[in-house]
């Protein structure tokens, strides 16, 4: 089946342009288009698509309360972050709302086509420089330092804890299985267990604290080790 994908943005041309790059995949459905949030919420609750790109800067409901909106979804779509600068600080609010990565409009087609396969697989796309920031804010946050951190590591399993550094590190739930030698139940029921026991939401957050737990260096390649 075609990955099922929903545009939102509020500039009618760059719906258009991102449609045109979709369709040319056969992999890939175009199912509805949106102008702003409300719009992006009720094409989703109609239409259930797989993955929605969405503007960030948009009149009334703007992207991230539209993010945070669709992730209490009962059939949570993968949400990609569509922003003009790779500073906005927009992109961390969707981040932390739910959101897998994020694009940026001057993108190549076949960036674009790459990332929705990768947050329709359940992977993200995170740039180390929005990783970076991510991870400066949380610290930020932490009065007690990095101790509550390692306890909650700490508390994973072993492979809950593989689970976790190959989710920061961007893979996809059948690149965690080829690589760990594991079924893709398996690696579903890590990955659902290991949310749990640490308190998150979604995989978004998970890769966070795996930057932050030093289980995905700064190349993004996954340290399991203790």
């Amino acid at each position: 089946m075609p990955i099922r994908v929903l545009i939102v943005d509020d500039q009618s041309l760059i719906r258009s342009g991102l449609r045109s790059v979709l369709e040319a995949d056969e992999g890939i459905e175009v199912v509805a288009e949106a102008a702003d949030g409300a719009e992006a919420v009720s094409a989703t609750r109609e239409h259930r698509p797989d993955v929605v790109i969405m503007d960030l800067r948009m009149p009334h409901i703007g992207g991230v309360e539209a993010t945070l909106q669709l992730m209490r979804f009962e059939d949570v779509p993968r949400v990609l972050a569509l922003t003009t600068f790779n500073t906005d600080d927009l992109v961390i609010e969707a981040l932390k709302a739910g959101a897998a990565g994020f694009l940026l409009k001057d993108l190549r087609s076949e960036e674009l086509i790459a990332a929705v396969r990768t947050v329709a697989a359940g992977g993200t796309v995170l740039s180390l420089e929005i990783m970076t920031k991510l991870v400066d804010r949380a610290r930020a946050r932490m009065p007690t330092g990095s101790s509550g951190l390692r306890e909650k590591i700490d508390s994973l399993t072993d492979s809950e804890r593989e689970v976790l550094a190959l989710i920061g590190a961007g893979y996809t739930n059948q690149k965690i299985a080829e690589t760990l030698h594991l079924s893709l139940a398996s690696v579903k029921t890590y990955a659902s267990r290991m949310l749990a026991r640490l308190g998150l939401d979604n995989r978004t957050q998970a890769a966070i604290l795996a930057y932050e737990a030093g289980l995905v260096d700064t190349d993004r390649t996954p340290n399991t080790k203790r």
